[in-house]
Order: C-alpha cells, then structure tokens, then sequence
C-alpha cells in the first residue's frame, strides 16, 4: 500500500493524514478530530466511549474504521483508528460539540443542494459554473468544462444502454480511453500532473480537454454504430475512440514540437496565464 503522510492543520492543531495511492483517499486520524471537536482532556478514552456507544447503536461508520500506523507524539510509528472523508463526516454528526455545529450545518446545506440539483438540474449547472469563477477559471474554459461533462454523459449513457455497469466497469474503459489517446492511464495522467483527489479534467489545459471530449464524443458515436454486446466489445470501441484523439494529439505534437499531455495542474496553469499576461504587459510598454 503505497501512502503519502501528511499532518493538516485544524485551528492551529494537527491532524494525522495519509493518503492511500491505490484507494485515490485520505485517511485521517480519527482521535485527533475527535480531540479538536470535543476538546476533551482525554480524546483516546472520549473516543473510546463514542466508539462504544455508536457500535450499540448498529453505526455501520465504526464497524467499517480501520486501523493505519501513523506517526505518534513519541516519534514512532502507531496503530490508530482512521477514517475516510465520508466516514470522518458521519462521525462528526455524533459529536454533541458546538465545534462540531459548522460541519454539520454545512453537511446539511449540501445535502438540500443536492436535493435541489436533483429536482432541477440547471440548478447544479448554474453552481457549478459559480464555483468554477470563483477558482479563477476563464469563461472560455468554464464553457469547454461544461461541454465536456455533456460529452461524457453521453458516454456514460450509452455504455448503460449496452449493458456496461457503473464503477469498476466504467473505470477501465475510461482507462482504455484515455490510455489510446494521452499514453497515460487516468492514474498515470493524474500522478503526471501531481494530482491526488483533485478532478482530472479540472486540470487539463484547453487542448488536453478537447483531444479528452473528442476521444469519449469518437468513443460513443462508434458504439452507437457498432452496438457492442459484450464488456469486451465495449473496451475495443473504447480503445477505437481514444485512438483516433491520439492520432490528432501525435499529429499536432509532430507540427508543433511540443507535448500536448502537459504536467501543469490548474494552479500551475493559473500562474502560467497571469505571468504571460504580465510579460505581454511588459512588452508592451517597451
């Protein structure tokens, strides 16, 4: 299990993290939390007795925690409970703090968002693109963005129709996609551009996601024509249509010179626009 540790800092206090490569998760220590939100003296016997109480109670969240070493306050390594983002979520609800009261007023604001968005999907369309503005995203890439979720809806609604089951299935054809047309799993292109939980597609540059939309939009119109009856038929069109992105990416890579799969993250790619902006500023008062 390859795990990169990490200590997060929570109103000046330190939370114990690891993040599981293979799982693409975070683990968190579960009594550092439970220190911080229950402020208690004591938050290994706090905790303890929450774990204790919760297991009467049938909570499914504590049955499923695992143990992980992480490193202790005497410098070595330890068991400890860990939970996961969702886990660490439902915990937090059953902590009577008022430290605890901001997560789970935000808990149940997202969940009424969500609801909403159900009811009214252009509703998540609409947040979507204010929360896209407020990371410092063009207009320009925001409206490629959302085409690109529209394009693999279609994907992702055809491989329904042929049969095609959701996650481990959808998985490893998005895999053979993506590997046709960028040389990369998704885990390889996301380690590439130094990614771990942050969305793939929220960190490619404008070409990248346009070679991405034409692999899957490619994908889907030949499933279309050629109505796969197997998983394997599916993954052979998948590789079909990621192929015909890769011709185009090695094509334009062959007349530029450069490399299209870019290693720049969104952040990364923000610094680049604002630094070329400045330099083209700087040219110009010259």
């Amino acid at each position: 299990m390859n795990k990169e540790i990490s200590i997060k800092l929570f109103e000046k206090k330190q939370i114990r993290s690891l993040w599981n490569e293979e799982e693409e998760k975070w683990y968190f220590s579960i009594v550092d939390v439970v220190g911080v939100l229950s402020e208690s003296i004591n938050p290994q016997a706090y905790w303890r007795k929450l774990k204790q109480r919760l297991k009467e109670e049938g909570n499914e969240t504590v049955t499923n925690c695992h143990g992980l070493k992480m490193l202790a306050a005497d410098g070595k390594m330890r068991m400890t409970d860990v939970a996961d983002t969702e886990q660490l979520f439902r915990l937090i609800q059953s902590i009577p703090s008022p430290k605890a009261e901001p997560f789970k007023m935000w808990i149940a604001k997202v969940a009424r968002e969500r609801i909403d968005e159900i009811e009214d999907p252009e509703i998540g369309i609409d947040r979507l693109m204010e929360t896209y503005l407020r990371k410092g995203y063009s207009k320009e890439w925001i409206n490629q963005r959302l085409k690109s979720i529209e394009i693999r809806k279609e994907l992702t609604n055809e491989w329904e129709n042929r049969g095609v089951e959701k996650g481990q299935e959808f998985a490893i054809l998005t895999d053979d996609i993506t590997k046709a047309w960028s040389g990369f799993t998704t885990k390889g292109y996301k380690k590439h551009k130094d990614l771990k939980k942050e969305n793939l597609r929220d960190n490619m540059t404008n070409l990248e996601l346009v070679l991405n939309m034409l692999a899957e939009a490619a994908t889907t119109e030949i499933s279309k024509e050629k109505k796969p009856k197997s998983f394997t038929e599916n993954r052979k069109i998948a590789k079909q249509g990621g192929t015909i992105a890769g011709n185009t990416r090695k094509e334009i890579e062959q007349k530029t010179g450069k490399k299209v799969v870019s290693r720049l993250n969104a952040k990364q790619l923000e610094q680049k626009k604002q630094t070329d902006a400045l330099n083209k500023s700087n040219e110009k008062e010259e």
